[in-house]
């Protein structure tokens, strides 16, 4: 890491060259849904973004419905962003947790998958 970009670490609390786009990247904030990035990402895609330090996960669940959450399975931590979509839940790589996405966030583990 350059020491600009370590200065940056410290004083933002992340890299914000890392790669991971700003949501506000993927188009309007208000309406993420309608968002020309919004709109390509496909059902089943699940990827990677941020709103300043904080990461999130951006969904498309089976039903079209796109969601927001934070990009922490509650399990013991891992990426919801590394993991897929299975109908209207997440799925966590890690350990094949089964989230119900709420709020912005994803509300509990519903069962271990087998």
């Amino acid at each position: 890491m350059a020491p600009v970009s370590a200065q940056l670490f410290d004083e933002l609390g992340y890299d914000p060259d890392d790669g991971v786009p700003e949501i506000w990247d993927l188009g309007d904030p208000g309406n993420v849904a309608a968002s020309p990035a919004g709109q390509r990402l496909a059902i089943g895609a699940v990827i990677a973004a941020r709103v300043g330090a904080r990461r999130v996960a951006v969904a498309r669940l089976g039903s079209g419905r796109l969601v927001v959450v934070t990009d922490e399975c509650p399990h013991d931590g891992g990426r919801i962003s590394d993991g897929f979509v299975e109908g209207e839940r997440l799925i966590c790589a890690r350990h094949g947790w089964e989230l119900e996405a709420r709020n912005g966030r994803c509300e509990r583990a519903c069962k271990l998958r087998e």
